[in-house]
């Protein structure tokens, strides 16, 4: 079954107020088994309503009105359904003074212009009214439904949940359609939205012959990366949860250890998990990120099992003298290894992570904005590939990674730290759960 959104509102096309109901809707439907294909906004006007109203029918098997029940004169989404099923309104008595004792038990006096939400097309089915004074309403066109339900968030989530859904998995059950959607986002980092895109080609073209069950798709997520959303529909919710894991399991073959979690994840829940597993903590040594890698590190439950701090070194003279570190240049890679093997040092922790870098925007030290340096101090007998073991100028395995990032000042500091964790992930990959060295 398909069902299309359309929400009513002049002050939606202005900006004035976020479309909240259309994305709750969205993920509503696709957690019932509805395929919605299409979401429209439009303005409070009668022809434009029917317009929607009209497209909408067209192309799917229903449609959720949001907004427009109101008692004012722009609240037309009655009208423009009644025009739609060719049909008149009637006032509906009960309605009124259901409305009238709900103003009575508010100790106020209803407004007659509130009579107006009593207004029904013939043929159309009331959903009655539980938290305001609007009442929904279900209409059949033809073999096809409207939905009017208010704009009030919390009165449509009422009235879809108690009404509409029910309806709408009878409507599917008579027509034998799937009665489950379910999606499952992988996080990556590491390729650009085209690169991952080609990487998973294969497997999108796979799909895409054998009928488009389960779908991929792309998220570009800016600094957070890029996601693939993998969604698929089926007869049950452990039919659709067994495709899934297939799935992830294809496109982990192909992505490799770019992906670094699925749906609420994020890169920093997944290095303090691992972290934890591992029995390591961590200390960070921030210079041109200011504290971004240790605020996002804080902000995971349970971080004071496995951070125990950060300093945040930002005028170089902090560097040489809280840090140990040789006075001279401090963007580059000895000076990132420096500053990991001092924080780790000094703060008692398994594992150091620093920056250090040019944010921008003007060079520094004959470095473009962008140069960034990431250092990373692991524990004794942990050597990274292409990391200095133990002897070569430190007491412990050690490395250091350039990287050129783009945009921006703020965010070359928000892709530093996104980096410099990943970078700490990869390295984590090679150690096993328990291990300490």
């Amino acid at each position: 079954m398909r069902v299309d959104v359309l929400a009513v509102g002049t002050e939606l096309l202005l900006g004035q107020i976020p479309d909240t109901n259309s994305a709750w809707l969205g993920r509503e439907l696709a957690a019932a088994g509805v395929d919605s294909h299409f979401h429209q906004a439009v303005g409070d006007n009668q022809p434009r309503i029917v317009l929607a109203l009209r497209t909408a029918l067209a192309r799917s098997d229903g449609v959720i009105v949001c907004g427009g029940l109101g008692p004012t004169h722009d609240d037309i989404t009655r009208e423009a359904i009644a025009e739609v099923m060719n049909v008149p309104l009637v006032r509906d008595d009960s309605l009124v003074e259901g409305i009238r004792a709900l103003f009575a038990s508010r100790g106020r006096t209803m407004p007659e212009s509130n009579a107006r939400q009593g207004d029904v097309p013939v043929g159309a089915e009331v959903i009655p009214q539980t938290l305001g004074t609007a009442p929904g309403l279900v209409c059949p066109v033809g073999n096809k439904v409207v939905y009017a339900l208010p704009g009030v968030p919390y009165e449509m989530y009422d009235m879809f949940t108690r009404a509409v859904l029910p309806d709408l998995r009878a409507r599917m059950a008579s027509a034998g359609g799937p009665s489950t959607i379910a999606s499952r986002v992988l996080k990556t980092w590491g390729l650009s939205e085209s690169g991952l895109s080609e990487l998973l080609a294969p497997r999108v073209a796979a799909l895409d012959a054998s009928g488009g069950n389960p779908t991929i798709a792309f998220l570009a997520s800016g600094v957070e990366g890029i996601k693939v959303r993998v969604t698929a529909k089926g007869d049950s919710h452990s039919r659709v949860a067994a495709m899934l894991d297939a799935e992830e399991k294809e496109l982990r073959a192909l992505a490799g250890d770019r992906v670094f979690g699925v749906d609420g994840d994020t890169m920093e829940s997944v290095v303090g998990g691992m972290l934890e597993a591992r029995g390591l903590t961590l200390a960070t040594a921030e210079s041109l990120t200011g504290g971004m890698v240790s605020s996002r590190l804080v902000g995971v439950p349970g971080a004071s099992r496995w951070f125990r701090g950060s300093l945040v070194a930002y005028d170089s003279s902090v560097k040489y003298g809280l840090l140990g570190l040789e006075e001279g240049p401090v963007v580059t890679a000895e000076a990132a290894m420096s500053m990991a093997a001092a924080v780790k040092r000094l703060l008692g922790a398994d594992v150091g992570l620093a920056l250090t870098g040019v944010a921008g925007p003007d060079p520094q030290e004959g470095q473009p904005p962008g140069t960034v340096m990431v250092g990373l101090a692991m524990p004794a007998g942990a050597v990274p590939a292409g990391a200095m073991p133990a002897g070569a100028g430190f007491d412990q395995p050690i490395e250091s990674v350039e990287l050129t990032l783009p945009g921006d000042r703020e965010r070359v500091r928000q892709y530093a730290t996104i980096s410099a964790l990943d970078l700490l992930r990869r390295r984590l990959l090679g150690t096993q759960p328990g291990c300490t060295a």
